[in-house]
């Protein structure tokens, strides 16, 4: 398959223009020959060196990623710029990426699968940005207490050792819970106002201690890298899907 036709394909799968106003990002084909014919994909969380050297190493012709190489631009190409880009150019390696449409997509993103790991119930949109929403809100049919949930984040996420931290200000049953992935800790308000018991996000800022504790919500940390493998690994098996082969690469952070 074209580099080109996977590109459009993800693109319209992931409503990748509805959200060009509102992400850093520059989402989509970011880097390589839309003609050229892709046999093996490598998907990961980020655009780093080592990870584009471990795409190399599986043969991957193209990387997939939710966090790329440009954000608002590229101003010079040296430095750690060079050594991401060259080794991309000179084996013509193309990088796709997709930031904020694979956090919000209520099927395939980082919010959705971890969702799903937590068996919620009548999800809805969650966590607006903008004329979009970057987020999933929905019921636990078995409520659950905080260690429950506790438990569950630091079972399964892969925290790289760092565990799971709480904020626990909420009620003793969590049935309504409102996720933002990754550093999506300013929606904590908006999971408040909108009758959340919890709220799960990647990271933490100094403010979300005071917020939680004046709004009675548990706010639970589970990590940056941790909250957001599920999209590029929902990507993954829509690739194969498509006939392609795909290598995951896995570099937890431990943030």
């Amino acid at each position: 398959m074209r580099c080109g036709e996977i590109a459009e394909r993800l693109d319209e799968r992931l409503r990748t223009d509805e959200y060009a106003d509102v992400d850093a990002s520059a989402n989509g084909l970011q880097v390589g020959p839309a003609d050229r014919d892709i046999a093996r994909v490598a998907v990961a969380v980020d655009t780093a060196v080592s990870t584009i050297e471990q795409a190399e190493s599986a043969q991957a012709d193209l990387l997939v990623a939710h966090h790329g190489i440009s954000w608002g631009g590229i101003d010079r190409v040296t430095g750690t710029a060079y050594r991401r880009l060259a080794p991309l150019i000179d084996d013509g390696m193309a990088l796709y990426v997709s930031h904020l449409p694979l956090d919000g997509h209520q099927r395939l993103g980082n919010a959705a699968g971890l969702a799903e790991l937590l068996e919620l119930q009548n999800t809805e949109p969650f966590g607006e940005l903008g004329p979009v929403h970057v987020g999933q809100r929905g019921h636990a049919p078995d409520a659950y207490s905080v260690d429950a949930l506790h438990n569950l984040l630091a079972g399964e996420l892969p925290h790289g050792g760092e565990g799971v931290q709480v904020l626990d200000f909420g009620p003793n049953k969590i049935e309504d819970i409102a996720i933002v992935t990754g550093s999506g800790v300013d929606w904590l308000e908006e999971a408040a106002e909108s009758g959340a018991d919890a709220f799960v996000t990647g990271e933490g800022k100094q403010k979300a201690y005071h917020l939680a504790k004046e709004h009675g919500i548990h706010v639970f940390l589970a990590g940056h890298y941790a909250t957001e493998t599920f999209g590029v690994k929902s990507l993954q098996d829509l690739l194969e899907g498509w006939g392609l082969k795909t290598t995951f690469i896995h570099e937890p952070t431990g943030l």
